[in-house]
């Protein structure tokens, strides 16, 4: 728990940037029924049946001090999709880096291992090279940035039906344009003396020598 607030306290650093990742499960869903459209004194009517058109992953990555974003989609959640994903973080996104400081959840395709699924093992360990990662606790991942990243991205962008692959891709591309642009960044105010105080109830209790 108190790993965590450290990394987010240490100083932006450009050399050794702190990045969030985190992925969420996408519905896409098309219309039973053409919607009708919005005219003067009335809203755009939609009906409340919809399409199923299947379930699709979306990958974010968040540089909280250096206003980085990068979304993407992927038909799946593998440990091979996820090291297809780090692979682009640590090449494209932060080629020029020392070491990427990388803050993620304990799910299990989040683990070192993974990128050997999908690279050869010289290839699969200069990736690793590049990481210096960090989990949230077990049960806790609400510390990873990227989560308040996905909610952002589901209010501004997903806050209404999207039917096909294509098309959430080309709004998600939009969006993170948008955010890189303005580099939106994240202040971070929950620190480790807090989770001492607000989290004391996960803490071991020690009793005074007699």
């Amino acid at each position: 728990m108190e790993d965590i607030p450290d990394v987010y306290e240490r100083p932006y650093d450009e050399n050794h940037p702190v990045v969030c990742m985190d992925e969420k499960p996408y519905q896409l869903l098309g219309e039973s029924r053409e919607p009708l459209p919005m005219i003067p004194g009335s809203d755009r009517k939609t009906d409340s049946e919809y399409v199923r058109n299947g379930t699709v992953s979306i990958f974010a990555f968040v540089e909280p001090l250096g206003g980085m974003h990068h979304v993407s989609v992927r038909e799946h959640r593998t440990a091979v999709d996820r090291a297809e994903e780090i692979r682009y973080l640590v090449d494209i996104m932060y080629p020029d880096a020392e070491k990427i400081v990388l803050v993620m959840d304990n799910l299990n395709t989040h683990k070192a291992a993974s990128l050997y699924k999908r690279y050869p093992p010289e290839e699969a360990r200069r990736i690793i090279k590049k990481l210096e990662i960090h989990y949230t606790p077990k049960h806790g991942s609400w510390p990873d940035i990227a989560e308040i990243e996905l909610n952002v991205m589901t209010r501004q962008c997903l806050s209404r039906r999207i039917a096909e692959t294509g098309l959430l891709r080309k709004e998600l591309s939009a969006w993170e344009t948008e955010r890189n642009t303005v580099a939106a960044k994240v202040s971070w105010q929950f620190r480790t003396t807090d989770a001492r105080i607000k989290l004391s109830s996960l803490y071991p209790v020690f009793t005074a020598a007699s």
